[in-house]
């Protein structure tokens, strides 16, 4: 049949891994992937038409013999399979994506590449050069940050604010290799965006909050429907282990301040004693399991909208009350329990 075709036509047969199939023809080798990836092919095969001026006129894609017949404008003998889908494409393999954009494409990504030795560990690199909250962190590569830019429609040089206390210029490509390290996922990413935009607001003071000596730390309360969409934990252990979304956002907030700005403990992190939820405290508000209204309608959000509400939090305080059955003694015994904080 392309034999047939190249009698009358001119074209080219790009194949990504072995041209068996096109035996006696003259075939492309895409073993890179480069043709494919410039191509944007999604399903093989695909037939692309291209006009005089290099531009496309048209593509088809697996096997339909009426289609192609029609495109082609030849005729396909009625012996061969009318119709098969086709495979996907080499260039949508997992992981690929991101491999082939950092390859071939422009990224937009201006951070600097650092290379490692050949037997050099990655995780131990990160740990060498700082870069870890203390815990085993994702090394960032290019292809892994590309992924997490998925997450976002913002343009990675978009600048967000001056990270204190070093006051350095904080863009979302940065925030993106923070939300790697942290072991976020691209869809956590505008929570984490929105997270470091509101440590930066002024009535948040996140400067003083590193600088103090008190163990208190910045705590992110997620509402609204994206706290659903990326799974997000809002019953129970709520505070603790076991969800990646709550661990990892309040994780790269803090990654974050500490690789961007420079906060570190025991340098401009002064904290005298810390607390376990300054290496990351996030979690999700149970609206649809309560009667009462949802912090961020408090605050002044629209109902279904998603947002995140910053405040510095000290560690857990434990009330228990088993006596109770009035709301009034309820009341007395939340302010018995609060009459301890920060106090001898």
């Amino acid at each position: 049949m392309l034999k047939t075709f190249l009698e009358h036509n001119s074209a080219e047969i790009l194949c990504q891994d072995s041209p068996f199939f096109f035996q006696d023809l003259e075939v492309t080798k895409d073993l890179g992937l480069r043709r494919s990836w410039e191509a944007n092919i999604e399903i093989v095969p695909t037939f692309i038409r291209f006009g005089e001026d290099g531009k496309e006129l048209g593509r088809i894609e697996g096997w339909n013999s009426k289609e192609w017949a029609k495109f082609l404008q030849i005729e396909i003998p009625e012996t061969m399979l009318t119709f098969k889908p086709g495979c996907g494409s080499d260039t949508l393999a997992p992981g690929m994506p991101e491999k082939l954009t950092a390859k071939y494409g422009d990224t937009l990504i201006k951070s600097r590449d650092i290379s490692l030795a050949e037997h050099e560990d990655e995780i131990e690199a990160c740990y060498v050069r700082g870069w870890s909250d203390g815990l085993p962190v994702v090394p960032p590569t290019k292809e892994r940050v590309l992924r997490m830019l998925s997450g976002t429609s913002r343009n990675p040089q978009d600048v967000v604010g001056l990270i204190p206390p070093n006051l350095v210029e904080c863009s979302v490509e940065k925030i993106a290799i923070n939300a790697v390290l942290a072991g976020c996922l691209p869809q956590y990413l505008p929570v984490v965006i929105a997270s470091v935009e509101a440590a930066l607001q002024d009535e948040f003071c996140l400067h003083g909050l590193l600088a103090t000596t008190y163990f208190s730390g910045p705590l992110v309360i997620v509402n609204g429907p994206i706290a659903r969409e990326i799974g997000m934990n809002s019953e129970g252990n709520v505070l603790g282990q076991g969800n990646r979304a709550n661990s990892t956002i309040g994780r790269a907030l803090q990654l974050v301040v500490r690789n961007i700005g420079g906060g570190r403990p025991q340098e401009i992190d002064r904290s005298a004693f810390g607390t376990p939820g300054k290496v990351g405290f996030c979690f999700a508000e149970d609206e649809a399991g309560s009667y009462w209204q949802s912090l961020a309608e408090e605050r002044g959000i629209e109902p279904g909208c998603s947002s995140v509400t910053l405040f510095a939090a000290d560690g857990v305080q434990a009330i228990v009350d088993q006596k109770s059955r009035d709301p009034e003694s309820l009341s007395r015994t939340f302010a018995a329990g609060l009459r301890s904080v920060g106090h001898p």
